[in-house]
């Protein structure tokens, strides 16, 4: 009791009166009764920066769909879409009809727009209290803004519009006013931004991904195996660091070191260029980008793949408990005749050219190796732009997450072949299903936030590869086979048994039960795994309870999905499954004035209508309403004095 009444001393600072607190109790039980915002769910993002941005900026197909809820037939068909594009791109649209048009036609172009854009700003913000809509509006128009939204009267309405908006032409601030409405429209049309896993590796541009992210006005991350290793490159893992180096040179994007963090190179171009100059003809990169220095890439990236495979042997040695010994092949090599036994199976290797290599001990790096390593670990874990992503990928992100119901990961819950919890040992304590993602969760954040030498960072390594990792979903990695045997039946990856029991009603319930889902509510969203669209595989799995969107954002992986991608919207009447045509570029889309086509392919309506007293924020807005109660009946009984501010 005393606690109690101590925790509402302390809340009747903020309401201080009787009135004060059942003002907000009114005010929190309006905001209950409005409908749930749009959930957005984007997953296997690789780097594809204008695809992402594309999607976030139109909502998946939102923004199309808010423009025919106001104007339905009373805009042709080019002009909603030509609307559209103007919402997405404001700046660039402006700067077409800048060029296209005289002075005369343009300020037209732009007072009838703005007329547009207000109308289909206030249709999107109905969902939202006013002071929602407040915090959403830029500082330099939100008064304007705010009494163009709310103008109620219809006699004075169009003369309202046509004086303010004249006044803002004849200022010169018409093309402003756009660009600011066009971006309130976007951030009001999505409440909630889900990215479910692997920003990075594959793709140009994922450092521009996350300062987007950065700026969002509110974005969860469910971690990807990918994300993974940047973090962990980022922590320190000299490990992580020789896997994200071989993985940028593998698809031709060392760029994204190189002039998206800064990170200096040189050092280990040296060492490629010394040692590695025939026998690179499988280190050319997995892309259709053509460049001039094909050649130094693939060197670059035979070059750093020796160094990690000499980096795995202290790593896994040191953690018997990873089982990824059977991964250690460079003392498997027969250096006389360059063959491998795998699996009581001899092998010949299809290069003979290993310079840095010294039979008689395969795994020690050489002075020159050992003095590149140094330098790109301090050059990891100096910059200062990667410590700042991986700060916000710590900060709002997460090894999985149970949303609105919802349950969030980007891979697997991890299963042995009999469908039971895999288990792993850490720290002398046995480890399966939610325990396991949580103590694999904290050792990752105490390795990067603690920095100290106990190897905690090798636990990055572990979810990268391990084989109860819930991000990697393999049994094992076979990149020494790819690289250097031809026989393509000893690359084989074998998915983890999740993926081939998730469809099992019994598991499921197992999985749920785990986790505290609800069975006949609640949803899986994850990615991990591209969906074959062109076979005609489904991205909705398990008679519906489970969501597994990777179609295919990336370039290298839309060609085996056949289609853009999927994403996932959740708003008040349900879910919503969108497939995207592929993206083609920014620039199509402005000379064309069309968007891509977005595609629903199902929808799941619910039951009822959602509203926020039914979501999460609903029910910490309900623990608020409780605790005003309970001060409001201090108040009564006298145990907390009012305080009136006039005699204050």
């Amino acid at each position: 009791m005393r606690d109690e009444l101590k925790y509402l001393i302390m809340l009747s600072k903020n309401f201080p009166t009787i009135q004060s607190a059942y003002t907000e109790i009114i005010n929190l039980n309006a905001i209950l009764n409005l409908p749930k915002g749009t959930e957005h769910f984007i997953t296997d993002l690789h780097g594809a920066y204008d695809a992402f941005s594309h999607f976030v900026k139109n909502g998946s197909g939102v923004i199309s769909a808010k423009i025919d809820d106001v104007y339905g037939n009373d805009l042709s068909g080019q002009d909603k879409r030509r609307l559209a594009i103007l919402i997405i791109y404001p700046e660039l649209m402006i700067e077409k009809y800048n060029n296209l048009l005289n002075l005369e036609e343009f300020n037209n172009f732009v007072r009838q727009n703005l007329v547009h854009l207000i109308d289909i700003c206030r249709h999107v913000s109905t969902k939202y209290t006013k002071s929602k809509v407040r915090k959403a509006l830029p500082k330099e128009f939100a008064y304007i803004i705010e009494e163009l939204l709310y103008e109620s009267s219809k006699e004075n309405k169009q003369y309202y519009y046509k004086s303010i908006i004249n006044k803002m032409i004849e200022l010169d601030r018409g093309v402003y006013f756009i660009y600011a409405l066009s971006k309130v429209i976007q951030r009001l049309t999505i409440d909630h931004l889900h990215i479910v896993g692997d920003i990075f590796d594959r793709g140009p541009h994922p450092e521009k991904i996350i300062d987007s992210l950065i700026g969002y006005h509110k974005v969860d991350i469910q971690w990807g195996n990918h994300d993974i290793l940047w973090m962990g490159a980022a922590s320190g893992s000299e490990l992580c660091i020789a896997n994200v180096i071989r993985v940028t040179a593998r698809y031709n994007y060392l760029n994204v070191l190189n002039d998206g963090y800064g990170i200096n190179l040189l050092p280990l171009v040296k060492l490629a260029q010394k040692y590695y100059l025939k026998d690179y003809n499988n280190f050319y990169p997995k892309s259709e980008i053509q460049s001039d220095d094909l050649d130094l890439v693939a060197k670059i990236h035979k070059a750093i793949s020796i160094i990690q495979f000499k980096l795995e042997y202290d790593v896994f040695k040191r953690n018997p408990e990873f089982k990824l010994e059977s991964r250690l092949l460079l003392d498997k090599i027969n250096y006389d005749d360059y063959t491998i036994k795998i699996n009581g199976v001899t092998h010949k290797l299809n290069s003979k050219d290993f310079p840095t290599i010294n039979p008689n001990k395969p795994f020690e790096l050489n002075e020159e190796e050992l003095d590149v390593v140094n330098k790109l670990k301090i050059g990891f874990m100096k910059n200062e732009k990667l410590n700042k992503h991986t700060k916000f990928l710590f900060s709002n992100g997460s090894m999985y997450k149970i949303h609105n119901g919802n349950f969030l990961i980007h891979g697997c819950i991890p299963l042995d072949a009999d469908g039971s919890l895999s288990l792993l040992r850490i720290d002398g304590k046995n480890h399966m299903g939610r325990s396991l993602l949580d103590k694999l969760e904290e050792k990752i954040k105490s390795a990067y936030f603690d920095n100290s030498a106990d190897h905690r960072n090798d636990y990055f390594v572990y979810l990268w590869q391990g084989f109860a990792s819930p991000l990697f979903g393999k049994s094992e990695m076979k990149t020494f086979e790819r690289y250097f045997i031809d026989d393509d039946s000893t690359w084989v990856e074998e998915n983890n048994s999740y993926f081939n029991l998730r469809e099992e009603e019994y598991i499921l319930e197992n999985i749920f039960q785990e986790f505290d889902l609800d069975f006949d509510k609640s949803k899986i969203v994850n990615g991990h795994i591209p969906i074959k669209t062109l076979s005609g595989e489904s991205p909705i799995k398990a008679n519906g309870k489970i969501y597994s969107i990777d179609g295919g954002l990336s370039k290298p992986i839309s060609k085996k999905t056949g289609i853009g991608g999927y994403t996932l919207r959740y708003n008040s009447y349900g879910l919503v499954l969108v497939a995207h045509q592929s993206f083609s570029s920014i620039k199509e889309i402005i000379d064309k004035e069309n968007d891509i086509i977005s595609n629903v392919t199902f929808v799941e309506d619910s039951t009822q209508r959602q509203y926020i007293k039914d979501t999460d924020i609903g029910m910490k807005i309900k623990n608020q309403i409780f605790d005003l109660e309970r001060l409001v009946k201090q108040y009564k009984l006298g145990n907390i004095i009012e305080r009136d501010y006039e005699k204050s």
